[in-house]
């Protein structure tokens, strides 16, 4: 495997991260009352904010193996992992327009990256 596949395999998994990362606060955002500082301090958001610097910090490493224009296409995949993150957790519905533009997302990523 290619030093630049890897890289580009750990970069989605980065994405993967601060997906799970926006479901722990939206979570928190939905059971918490506290609208002082509180609300900022509980474990859920300060987990989730640690995701998010770790998932920023693999992202910044591993543009130092792949190219900067490869990086927005990989980052798209956020938008199908909060989707279905929010279908397992919130059990939001998935219409047919969204899975229409997953399956487009996910063409474009292919493309992308060939």
């Amino acid at each position: 495997m290619s030093k630049e596949i890897l890289f580009s395999i750990v970069f989605v998994v980065g994405v993967l991260v601060a997906s799970i990362s926006q479901i722990m606060l939206k979570k928190s955002a939905s059971t918490n009352g506290a609208s002082d500082l509180r609300a900022y301090l509980n474990p859920l958001v300060i987990g989730a904010y640690i995701l998010f610097v770790l998932s920023t910090l693999t992202s910044l490493l591993c543009l130092k193996h792949i190219p900067l224009s490869r990086a927005p296409i990989l980052d798209a995949a956020g938008y199908i992992f909060v989707a279905i993150l929010s279908r397992i957790i919130f059990k939001e519905k998935l219409y047919k327009k969204k899975i229409l533009g997953f399956a487009l997302i996910v063409l474009g990523i292919i493309i992308g990256v060939l």
